[in-house]
């Protein structure tokens, strides 16, 4: 009890600094940099995102220096010779939707040993929305912890091009995605217009001062979602409709982000990249001959995963097809949310790819 009251009297120190500090300067860059993340509470084995911080001990953050600073990635002393170094990129599948962080894809990773005696350790960045772009964003900043592996899970759904900058993470970085991609057009002025304001300041530094204090709860009981005893299952009776993103049948190039995906692995470098073509729900019930789920029409998907292949195979991109490896009974909320035995069963396909990656 003496040790928790001297962590809590150290934090309100710690915030009261910081108030008098923001009131003489209000420096949003350098604030978002400090956490009390792993010096006071440990790094979160997740980036931030949520929608009931009172059960989840979490929120959604647009700030990506304050989401990575609250990140356990952010702890020194992690890099040594003893260990592989992953990050897993990807959307909500990866983050680990109803499942605890030592049930993920990373999560299971962890710890496993290589044949040269290593251990894996991996860094959960992937983040809840569905957008190649958004993924670009956090590989640009994981590159920076010179990492040995990215894992960049990904489904058709973050491909099209109306789904990559049309999400709150990119326009809450709306001047970091303009420096990456100084050649796409710039439709969010409005919303940088309101990041910049002084009640945009004030929010996000209101943001800030709110994940410390949920960091509290996070430390005491590791619980970083929303855990609902019910949830709905994914549809399997789908409608008759054999369009995509307003487009009817096999889709086209032009249609597609492929420039992102891409972009992506060049700018990791000398890092490996494998890219893992995340397993979907493969409905058995009314239209399933036109669908195969709620996100995917069969002609669309089929069109797409042939080019994903073609294009693995033409660039000699290293590549995990787990498209059809789970189901129906394998997943939860969702068409492309796994159940935490099929994280098991994943875990154990993908380090096999490790293996045969390094050592081939």
């Amino acid at each position: 009890m003496k040790k928790f009251l001297t962590l809590v009297c150290l934090a309100l120190i710690f915030f009261g600094l910081l108030c008098l500090l923001w009131q003489i300067s209000q420096p949003l860059d350098i604030l978002n940099r400090i956490s009390l993340y792993n010096i006071v509470f440990p790094g979160r084995e997740r980036l931030p995102f949520g929608e009931n911080p009172q059960t989840s001990y979490n929120f959604s953050i647009g700030s990506l220096d304050a989401a990575f600073a609250s990140h356990k990635i952010n702890k020194t002393g992690t890099n040594s010779p003893d260990t592989l170094r992953i990050i897993t990129i990807g959307d909500s599948s990866s983050w680990g939707t109803l499942l605890r962080p030592e049930e993920t894809l990373c999560g299971r990773l962890n710890g496993k040993l290589l044949p040269d005696g290593r251990s894996i350790l991996c860094y959960n960045l992937a983040y809840p929305t569905l957008s190649l772009t958004k993924d670009y964003l956090l590989l640009n900043r994981a590159i920076n912890y010179e990492p040995d592996l990215i894992l960049w899970p990904l489904t058709l759904e973050s491909f099209p091009i109306d789904k990559q900058t049309d999400n709150a993470l990119i326009r809450a970085n709306w001047e970091e995605y303009c420096r990456l991609f100084p050649e796409k057009n710039t439709d969010h002025k409005e919303d940088m217009a309101i990041e910049n304001s002084v009640w945009g300041q004030r929010r996000e530094a209101a943001d800030w001062l709110r994940l410390q204090l949920y960091g509290l709860m996070w430390a005491g009981t590791g619980i970083d979602q929303d855990y609902p005893e019910s949830y709905t299952a994914p549809q399997v009776n789908l409608a008759a409709d054999n369009t995509y993103h307003g487009t009817e049948g096999p889709l086209q190039e032009e249609d597609l982000a492929w420039d992102i995906l891409e972009e992506g692995i060049n700018r990791a470098g000398n890092v490996p990249v494998m890219l893992i073509n995340e397993p979907m729900l493969i409905s058995n019930g009314e239209n399933s001959k036109i669908r195969y789920n709620y996100y995917y029409p069969r002609e669309a998907y089929d069109s797409w995963h042939q080019e994903l292949i073609s294009r693995a195979e033409k660039n000699d991109w290293l590549f995990v097809d787990l498209w059809n490896y789970l189901d129906i009974q394998d997943f939860t909320n969702s068409a492309i949310h796994y159940n935490a035995d099929s994280a098991v069963r994943l875990t154990d396909v993908v380090f096999a790819e490790i293996e045969r990656c390094l050592y081939q």
